[in-house]
């Protein structure tokens, strides 16, 4: 199982930087890459944000590169913040906190389930069997959660499958659809608008408010697209309605490979 880069990166750090965001809130910028051990790093401060409780800061959000603060300028200052954040930033190069996981999406290809599919095998010159090989043959490391409630942004889709987005935006595009656009690859866990190209979809819910936490993914994992048949989808799409489904996940260890036969028994499992 091919994975999405190294899980230790040995890439130089440049120099942090700090950057206002208007009057309330500032950008941490690491080396401007995507790469896992740069999102680690990224995690890693955010993580430690939130435990500070640093006074004044009101919202943190990572992503691939970067961390957003939010905070009051009439309890804290920009400088403030920074300051913390620098002292925060000390042993960020440490091992990961929590061992990494591969969260097993069970995936129907094709047909009214990804409208897009066929048209991604003919830009590429591929058949449509090939894509959906090509694309479940990876395991995709998650970097942060955005865009919608849940929705995953992926690194490590294989350069023949890179797409452009749609010149023409969807209206709706319903919720687990399995996407691709540009060098990326995601879910869209609610129903929304979006310019992807839908090549397959997931019966398994990434968003739900009444649950806690709410997303199923977390960045710092690992997401596997299991193909399944139609026939399966709606099995397992009952399953989740009746609350009897859960995702199954796999190990995956330092080196980022998963053990022997890990995650082979199938797309997912319901609860005993």
């Amino acid at each position: 199982m091919k994975r999405d880069g190294s899980r230790r990166s040995d890439r130089p750090h440049r120099r942090t930087r700090y950057v206002r965001a208007g009057d309330c809130g500032l950008y941490v910028y690491f080396d401007q890459v995507i790469d896992p051990g740069v999102n680690r790093r990224v995690r890693e401060l955010a993580n430690r944000l939130r435990r500070a409780a640093v006074p004044g800061v009101a919202d943190i959000v990572p992503s691939y590169a970067a961390v957003y603060v939010r905070y009051d300028p009439l309890v804290t200052s920009f400088h403030e913040v920074a300051a913390r954040c620098r002292l925060l930033e000390a042993g960020l190069d440490g091992p990961e906190p929590v061992a990494p996981r591969v969260y097993l999406l069970p995936t129907v290809y094709g047909g009214e389930y990804g409208p897009d599919l066929e048209e991604v095998a003919r830009y590429h010159g591929l058949a449509p069997e090939e894509v959906v090989r090509l694309h479940s043959s990876t395991d995709y490391y998650i970097y942060f959660i955005g865009f919608t409630p849940g929705f995953p942004f992926l690194g490590g889709l294989a350069p023949r499958l890179a797409t452009p987005r749609r010149e023409v935006p969807r209206p709706r595009v319903p919720a687990g659809s399995v996407g691709i656009a540009g060098s990326q690859t995601g879910v869209y866990p609610v129903s929304s608008p979006g310019g992807w190209r839908l090549i397959g979809r997931t019966p398994v819910p990434l968003f739900r408010a009444d649950r806690e936490p709410p997303a199923v993914l977390e960045p710092g994992h690992y997401v596997r697209f299991v193909p399944v048949t139609e026939d399966e989808f709606h099995r397992i799409r009952a399953a989740v309605e009746a609350g009897e489904y859960q995702v199954a996940t796999a190990p995956a260890n330092a080196s980022g490979e998963t053990g022997p036969g890990a995650g082979r028994t199938g797309p997912g499992g319901t609860r005993p």
